[in-house]
Parts: structure tokens; sequence; C-alpha cells
């Protein structure tokens, strides 16, 4: 028996597929589209064709009564097929709902669902009339309404920020002791929850949670889109993380998590689809209205490629921007995230020249916005495009990651000549890219290593990258990694290097709490995870890219949950002023020293003497500080690249001395008290506190 549906006209807002309780109303946008056709799926395969009834300006919609959640449906639209002219419509294609809240699973790979001809001689401008339906996830009809009793954001102030990069999958996959592993009720499960509660982290920042593609060529070589930085799309959950197929998972999550104090960020990715360039396949985007969503180049047949991955959406044009405001209020309203990462975020910044302008539309947008004034916006401050590369050029409210902290740590505890003013300028905030319209000095995202490179042990382990298992003759990721295998590369059994890897990881651990801005930290870096020299595991959804909980390093781990919350227990640390040895009001005493071994202030020259190779720091609270948020008079630091050495200390503004409380040379150390000199052990990190009156 075949089922009818009478379509009414319905509404042109929202947009996307809405139950109200009586039924659905259906709204999608084509600015070039002749005709839209809504698809349903009543029995999971035979295919009702209904064309939706109105158009309003460019949105398409419809309302069918008496449908319900759970329903599957896709869309076809008609127009004209002109690659020449930047038109790709083809109604052979079953299109994704951009607006799809879940998806029933991914498409399989299949000539199908390109709209040309594969093997036609003229290739993208031939036209393929096949159906690709059988190919094809459908999107389904949900009502995302969710329990959530007295949920309540964390709102940690991002001084007081600590966080922890993680893949859903990656994490819990291999962690002993959870159900559903490799699913975000695996993130949620209390073992997971105590664990890093325990460590200390306030915000787990998660790759790509939307639903992404597996790229055809990956497929051929039996791999699989591990990372997830190939969107499908921007409203609809990952379904290979979803354990029963409800988005109620997701937000079941991120309850969980507030509950524990810890923010749920998500890192996106709205500067390019996983539609590719123009061989590329027919999903959605491109069929609903190739010309409107892309960047087009003088030749409409050509995509505009400033992210390397084929395609680059057209963030000028106001329906595909609506798409991604949509988007996010919908992740911070709906399913209660605190916050973003914004992947090759330089894309969304350029213009309709194609130029990067800080005061796009896209910066506009989403400073204005009510709904996301309260959320934490991070930048990834670069694409490949040109004058891609913006690091420290985004408005506030925007921190962004910082590869120059990355670089500048790893050069110097690797012992680089002149890598000391380097690691001065990361320790204080990185003033020259930050300190500028208002913005504060938690700008910088500083971080030791990302999902894209070296796991921290494989920095002190590998000298060269080791990717060969991603098929690319060991030409893809970072060629310079700024890394040191400390005499074996890969794993070694000899106690000295052992030790001298140990030490390494936690002076530049060390050097990541102790320095002004927001830390991040890779998940795994804690218990020693390694890649096995891979530095670019975006292919590797198996062990070199799941976290190893199988030999833990207990020893470092606890480690790094003491240097959280010696981070956590001292405000100067922590501070959203720049310190720039200005005069205290307080005190009269400046907010930053640096110090010669001898005791003597750091000259000129000795900036630049080829022979330094340590670094000397006295940090205050900042000048214009207000006094109700002075704690403690001082914090010194020593970072050591060289010999064991005297060190003088400086004087403390009562006389008594300074408490030696982080040796990395010797963790364990008890506290010590000390006056005015320490003899320094070689290759550390040396913290003292004194606790005299402001």
């Amino acid at each position: 028996m075949t089922t009818t549906y009478a379509i009414a006209a319905g509404r042109a807002a929202p947009l996307g597929a809405t139950f109200d309780g009586d039924g659905v109303n259906f709204a999608v946008f084509s600015q070039h589209a002749t005709r839209m056709e809504l698809c349903l799926y009543p029995d999971g395969g035979h295919e009702i064709r209904l064309p939706l009834p109105e158009r309003d300006g460019d949105v398409w919609h419809g309302y069918i009564s008496g449908l319900t959640p759970g329903t599957r449906y896709g869309y076809r639209a008609h127009g004209p097929y002109a690659p020449a002219e930047g038109h790709r419509f083809n109604p052979a294609k079953l299109l994704m709902d951009p607006y799809a809240k879940r998806l029933t699973g991914h498409p399989v790979w299949n000539d199908a669902l390109m709209g040309y001809r594969v093997g036609d001689p003229e290739a993208d401008l031939s036209r393929d009339i096949r159906d690709s339906a059988p190919h094809m996830p459908r999107s389904v009809v949900v009502d995302p309404a969710f329990s959530w009793g007295r949920d309540l954001p964390p709102m940690t102030p991002v001084e007081q920020s600590v966080i922890y990069e993680a893949h859903v999958k990656g994490l819990t996959r291999s962690r002993p002791g959870i159900d559903d592993p490799g699913t975000f009720l695996a993130m949620a499960s209390d073992r997971m929850l105590d664990y890093l509660t325990d460590l200390g982290v306030t915000a787990v920042e998660l790759l790509p949670a939307q639903a992404f593609l597996t790229d055809q060529f990956l497929h051929r070589k039996g791999l699989t889109n591990y990372w997830g930085y190939q969107t499908l799309g921007f409203f609809a959950p990952e379904p290979r993380y979803l354990a029963r197929g409800r988005i109620a998972e997701f937000q079941q999550m991120v309850a969980r998590f507030h509950s524990a104090g810890i923010e749920v960020l998500m890192d996106v990715v709205y500067n390019h689809t996983c539609e590719g360039g123009e061989l590329g396949p027919t999903l959605s985007f491109r069929g609903l209205d190739n010309a409107s969503y892309y960047r087009l180049e003088d030749n409409p047949r050509h995509y505009v490629d400033d992210t390397g991955c084929g395609n680059t959406l057209n963030v000028d044009h106001p329906m595909v921007l609506r798409m991604i405001m949509d988007s996010l209020r919908y992740w911070v309203e709906v399913m209660h995230v605190d916050g973003f990462r914004f992947d090759l975020c330089s894309t969304l910044g350029r213009d309709g020249t194609g130029s990067f302008d800080r005061g796009a539309s896209f910066f506009d947008a989403i400073r204005q916005d009510p709904v996301l004034s309260d959320a934490k916006l991070i930048a990834e401050p670069w694409d490949i495009g040109p004058g891609g590369y913006q690091l420290g050029a985004y408005p506030p409210p925007f921190l962004e990651w910082n590869d120059k902290y990355r670089d500048r740590v790893r050069m110097f505890w690797r012992g680089d000549a002149g890598s000391v003013p380097g690691l001065a300028d990361r320790l204080t905030g990185s003033a020259l890219q930050f300190d500028h319209s208002g913005r504060p000095a938690t700008s910088s995202v500083n971080f030791l290593t990302a999902h894209d490179g070296f796991t921290l042990t494989d920095v002190v382990s590998f000298t060269d990258r080791h990717n060969e298992a991603n098929g690319e003759g060991n030409r893809d990721g970072h060629g310079e990694n700024y890394s040191d295998n400390l005499g074996v590369e890969g794993p070694s059994s000899k106690p000295a290097i052992v030790a001298a890897r140990a030490r390494r990881r936690r002076n530049m651990m060390a050097t990541l709490m102790l320095s002004q801005g927001t830390p991040m930290i890779l998940a795994g870096d804690e218990i020693g995870n390694s890649q096995g020299g891979n530095n670019n595991a975006y292919a590797q959804d198996n062990e070199t890219g799941w976290v190893d909980w199988s030999e833990p390093d207990r020893e470092f781990h606890a480690f790094v949950r003491r240097m959280i919350r010696f981070r956590r227990d001292h405000p100067i640390l922590r501070q959203k002023l720049f310190l720039h040895a200005r005069e205290r009001a307080v005190d009269r005493k400046e907010d930053l020293f640096w110090w010669r071994r001898d005791g003597a202030p750091m000259r000129q020259a000795d900036w630049t003497a080829p022979d330094m190779d340590a670094l000397a720091m006295e940090l205050r609270m900042a000048s214009g500080t207000p006094a109700y948020a002075e704690t403690e008079s001082a914090i010194f630091a020593i970072f050591n690249q060289g010999a064991r050495r005297p060190f003088v200390l400086p004087g403390t503004d009562d006389g008594s001395g300074w408490d030696w409380v982080v040796d990395t040379a010797d963790p364990d150390r008890p506290t010590e008290h000390v006056r005015r000199r320490a003899e320094i052990p070689a290759d550390s990190v040396s913290v003292f506190v004194s606790w005299g009156t402001s």
C-alpha cells in the first residue's frame, strides 16, 4: 500500500525540517534552482517525491501534517547543469539537507554519487543520470528537546582555563572499564569524567564531532578519515559516535561534563565541505546551489581553494553566513556546548575579493550575536590562501592557536642557538602578536602539541616523521618538527635516554604551565602516549591514532596534574593584563624582570650572547591590577637548558628569601627555602615563590 501525503505551503523559516507536534515544516535554500523536490522514505526504501509548493525569495518550503520525528528524507534539485557557468544541478542525485539534525550514516562510495560521468573525456562537463539514492544516507527529522534539568554551563573565566584537546573515539576506544567505547556516551562515563576532573582540566576541545565523510582516496586505500575535517553536515552529530543513533547521546555527554564543571568546546569546519573540487561528489551543497554555497574562480567551473581541500565555502553570501550562524546557535542553544575552535579560520575572514579582513562579515556577525556572546571562540589563524597566516590579527573576543609558541618552546629545549629571546616572548603571552585592540594576554592559546603533529613523547623520541602508514610516501605532515630523539630514533630502553626524555617532557610541560596565555594539552600526552613517530595521523583510526592506556606513565601524569594545580593556585601565572616591566602603583616595583645568573639585570648584549642557554624571569601581578587581586609577592622561574650552575636569586620584598617549589630534575624533592643562591640542575626548570608582603 502506497502512502499519500498532502503538502501545504508551510513557512520559509526556520530552515531545515522542523517538527511542531502536528507535522513537519521543510525549508531549504536555493537561489538558482528552478524546482525543488522533497523525497520521503516512509518504509526506509521506497521513495516518494513531492515538489515543494512555495518559494519565498530563495527559500523553498512546504508542510506535511502527521509526519513525526524519525521520518527519513532528502531533496532533489532541478536547474541548469552548466559547470562552465557555475551551476551543477542534477535531480538524479539525492541531496542531504544542509540543516539535517541527524543522518542515518555516510555515503557509500560509488560513481553514481558524482554529478558527472566518471572517465568521460569531458570530465565534469558531462552529466551522470544514475540515481545516487541507493548510496546516500538519509536526513532524519528529529525532535531535539532534551530534559536538561538544572544544567548550567560552567562559564570558566578564560584566565582560569586549561584546555584538553581530545578525539571522541581516540580518547575512549582503548580505555578500560567503560561501555560503548569510541562514542559520546563513553566520553560521558564516570571513569572518563573522574579522570579528567582529577587531572584538573577545565574544558575538553573535541576534534570534529559534526558528521563527516571519509575521502574517496582514503577509502580506496582501506583507510578512514579519522580526524573528521571533511564536514558532511553542520547540524548533525557524527553517526559513528552515536551508540544508539540518538542525538540525545551528545546532549547527555554535555550535561554530564557540565555537572563535573568541565566545558565542552567543538572543533568546527566551516571553511569548506567534504564535496571537494569539481571532480568531487554531489552530496548536498553542490547539488542545491553550487554557485551560492562555494567561492568560484573567474572561470566558474573551478573552485577557489584557500583550504587545500578542493573548495571554499562562500561565507560572503548572506545565506551561507546564515547557515553557519544558525549552526553555531544550534550547538549552543540546543546542544549546550560552550564554545568553538574554528578550523582554518582565516578562510572565514576573507571578503568578496578573497582578502583577509578582521572586519569581515563573519566576524561582525559572530561578535554581535547575543547567543554566542558568552561562548569561547578560538581561531586557527591561518589557511593556505594568499596572506592566510594571520596570527594575532583576529578581533576580540577570539583566542588563537599560537604555533609560534609551540615552535619556540621546542627550539629552546632542543638547545637551538639564539632561542632564548623567542622563549621570553612566549612566556609573556606573545605580546608582539596579541597586545593590541584591548586583547588580553589569554588571547594566545599556548600548546606544545596538538592533533596535527607529534605527540609530546614523540617530540623527544623522533627527529624525523614516520608517516609511511598513511600511504603517501612519508611526504605528508610537517617537515620541520623542532624535535630531538636525544640519541636514538624511536623507543629506547637505555636508562640514560629514558631519563633524559622524561626530564625534557617535564621541562616542556612546566614551561607551558608557567606561561602567560591559555594552555592547551593534547589528550594522552600526560600519560606518555606515542603515535610511533607519525606526525599526521589523520587517517589512522587504529592503535596509532588511539590513546594507548595500557602502560600509562604514572610519574609524568602526576607531574602534569601537579603543574596544572600549581598554575591554578598562583594567579600571577594566568593574568589577563600583559607584563611589560611597568612600575606598579602598589609598591613601585616593575611587574617583570629578566635576570642573569649572577643576579644582575639582563642587558641588551646578554640576549644575543652566543653562549646564552638559560633564562630567569621574575613575575608579579601586572601593573594596573586591582589591589584586591594581589596574592603572593612574586614568582621566580629559571629555564636552564645548559649545565648545572649556580644562580643568584633576586632579593625579596621582606628579605626572607624564596621557597623552591618546582624542580623538574627532581620532581619529588621537598620544598626548600633559599635566600639568595641556588645550585640549578642541568636541563631543568626551577620555580621559586616569595610570599612576602605585596
